[in-house]
């Protein structure tokens, strides 16, 4: 939070980061007084993507179709850097600015699918869908262009336009910074690794610039969809939904296709899962890699399409009813119901919690089980067969990366969160909570426009406020409505909501 400097209401990075989006429209019955208009940004063209918000200035990065803006903490544009149109074809490989293709060449919009804050270098990371997925790094005062690496295969991390299903980490150490980096590869796994940890160098024309963390002639810091896998299930792909550090691991929410209850006949009816994936940052030959399906279940009802997640620390009374600490991690999530239909997944959908003890704990459980001999690797995917578990001496203990053995993992049972609050009607679609006075506040984005607000202690909503917004996404990847700032923290103070 930041600090108030008195009667004046400030809004947290962490805030921008969910309210940044939203055009609210509150009653005006709510106040006696008028409310000041809210602060908005409406830029030329639509097709708004991706946030990132400086932890330190307050100032908003903004990924968009073919731009790259900058606003101050109120919303004021201070810059802008284009990034499209660019005279392309997704079927040539490498980029023709690089090589020459064969195919006809059209201009092509640039869609921002990743925009992260490098902090140890001042900069940013702009990725778009163009040129095979090839990244800017913009410097952070003017967003002027440091350099575009594009001429080495490990510069093209993806060519699928989709935004909202690409996610990074930045994990800095000293003078050392690498980039964990997931994405959908659209069946071009001779081009692209679904997983993959990068070097971040300070030089952006450095030669290593985006160079695998480790490579030989066995084994590298990649993870790659078998092409065994897209022959039987051509349309196999992995979506990151969501990714985040915590401790001495990297996490990813990801949305996948399930292939045990998928038929390999292209006509019949997809089911998708959604898994949670952990690596050790300190794994450059990923022995550490392990997934579990990850859900939500109320009243028989299994929700367990992901669509959004959100990290945060507990507020005071949460953390009492959970009985944990307030430092301890708390994931946030919304599921949709069922397992069909990822891309107009159903209305109904759920609002969970998980505390990251609990993943640790039966992660742990599994590598142990696994390290007996018991069971088998459980990865159809990745493996295309069932290899069976090793038995070890190892001790497993919360910090365990892996051997070269028993390796990559998968959970065979589901790791179930708490259901926090069920919406049947609106299709909650995105999350993001903060600590408010010791108050664990959630807010719920929806598919048909709406703000859900909710105060969560000892498992269950206190209350609840619903906001009415334009129709649109919220906050989700395509919005057609201006960037607005919304001030809840102080409206909803002075109307003794909090």
């Amino acid at each position: 939070m930041w600090p108030q400097q008195g009667p004046q209401c400030f809004i947290s990075p962490r805030t921008v980061v969910l309210l940044g989006l939203l055009t609210v429209c509150i009653s005006p019955h709510l106040s006696e007084g008028s409310p000041e208009p809210f602060r908005s940004f409406l830029p030329s063209d639509w097709g708004l993507t991706h946030l990132a918000i400086h932890n330190k200035t307050g100032d908003v990065y903004v990924g968009a179709v073919n731009w790259i803006y900058k606003l101050s903490s109120n919303l004021t544009k201070l810059r802008s850097h284009m990034t499209g149109p660019v005279v392309d074809n997704e079927k040539c490989y490498p980029p023709p600015g690089v090589q020459l293709c064969p195919h006809d060449l059209a201009p092509n919009s640039n869609v921002n699918k990743l925009l992260l804050i490098d902090y140890a270098q001042n900069r940013l990371i702009a990725c778009g869908s163009t040129s095979q997925g090839i990244c800017q790094f913009l410097r952070l005062d003017d967003l002027f262009k440091l350099g575009e690496p594009h001429h080495r295969k490990e510069h093209y991390l993806s060519s699928v336009g989709e935004s909202g299903t690409m996610s990074g980490v930045i994990i800095s150490e000293g003078h050392i910074s690498k980039l964990f980096i997931g994405t959908p590869i659209d069946g071009k796994s001779e081009y692209f690794p679904t997983l993959s940890s990068r070097k971040l160098m300070a030089n952006e024309e450095d030669a290593d610039m985006f160079s695998f963390v480790h490579q030989d002639e066995f084994v590298s810091s990649q993870l790659k969809i078998p092409s065994d896998t897209l022959s039987k299930f051509p349309t196999f792909d992995i979506y990151y939904i969501y990714s985040f550090s915590s401790e001495q691991f990297v996490y990813y929410l990801t949305l996948q296709l399930d292939t045990q209850l998928t038929s390999p006949d292209a006509s019949g009816e997809q089911f998708f899962t959604s898994k949670i994936v952990r690596l050790c940052i300190d794994d450059p030959r990923f022995y550490s890699y392990v997934e579990f399906p990850i859900g939500c279940t109320k009243d028989g009802v299994e929700y367990r399409l992901i669509q959004d997640a959100y990290l945060a620390k507990p507020g005071r009374h949460l953390a009492n009813s959970l009985g944990v600490s307030e430092q301890e991690d708390i994931l946030f999530t919304v599921f949709s119901q069922g397992q069909k239909n990822r891309a107009k997944p159903p209305k109904e959908s759920a609002l969970c919690l998980f505390t990251l003890t609990r993943i640790k704990e039966k992660i742990k459980e599994r590598i142990q089980s696994c390290y007996r001999g018991e069971g088998r690797l459980s990865l159809p995917w990745l493996l295309n067969k069932e290899l069976p578990c090793i038995n070890s001496p190892l001790q497993i203990d919360d910090n365990f990366c892996g051997q070269d053995f028993n390796q990559p993992l998968g959970g065979t049972s589901t790791i179930e969160g708490i259901p926090l609050f069920i919406d049947k009607d609106d299709g909650m679609t995105s999350v993001a909570a903060y600590d408010y006075r010791g108050n664990t506040v959630v807010f719920a984005g929806t598919r048909n426009g709406r703000m859900k607000k909710v105060r969560v202690a000892e498992f269950h909503i206190l209350w609840s406020l619903i906001l009415c917004v334009h129709y649109w996404y919220l906050l989700g990847f395509y919005f057609r409505e201006p960037l607005c700032l919304v001030d809840l923290h102080c409206r909803t103070q002075e109307n003794g909501i909090l």
